[in-house]
């Protein structure tokens, strides 16, 4: 059996972590219509990649070097998701149905700047609301706090949204770079 060679082994898994992770990202990004940034990340991810399966062919001769490259496409996936998870992209549209004393939540909506659009529904244990409002992904947990909060049973759904044109879109308020120590900025 030949010897392990660990640098080019640790240089496998990392690079294909990256390699994967771009991957994932591409094709995350395709799906929301990213038509300039997709392409620009296939083309690093397949440079790496064929930088990659060039040296583990010629330099690895064992089967660590192949499990490395496995577990690093293994891993890709994962740290890809959770960089997207993380940038939180896109548009969601969120639907709740409720079935009393639903003009708190519209206000609350309202009051806090998102756009919301209400109609009355049958339910299949009678009459409900429906509310319905278009955020930006990254806004979903406050969304989702202010459906809780007025209506902590209430059925919703989240949808991912591919394009949106006009509307209301809620604008969050410049927060004053001192908020973390108690100075608003604001008199």
């Amino acid at each position: 059996m030949s010897e392990i060679n660990w640098a080019l082994t640790l240089l496998v898994f990392f690079s294909r972590i990256l390699d994967v992770s771009l991957g994932t990202l591409r094709i995350i990004f395709i799906g929301k219509g990213k038509r300039l940034l997709a392409p620009l990340l296939g083309f690093i991810e397949v440079f790496i990649w064929i930088m990659i399966v060039s040296q583990l062919v010629q330099n690895v001769s064992n089967i660590v070097g192949y499990l490395t490259y496995a577990a690093g496409f293994a891993v890709g996936n994962y740290v890809g998701l959770v960089i997207e998870n993380r940038l939180a992209l896109g548009t969601l549209t969120v639907r709740a149905t409720v079935y009393q004393n639903s003009d708190a939540l519209i206000q609350d909506l309202k009051d806090s700047g998102y756009g919301v659009t209400s109609y009355h529904a049958e339910g299949s244990t009678g009459p409900v609301r429906v509310i319905h409002t278009v955020i930006k992904r990254r806004e979903l947990g406050d969304v989702i706090a202010l459906i809780k909060e007025n209506h902590p049973n209430a059925f919703y759904t989240v949808e991912e949204v591919r394009q949106v044109y006009e509307g209301v879109f809620h604008r969050p308020q410049p927060h004053s770079p001192f908020r973390f120590i108690g100075l608003s900025g604001k008199r």
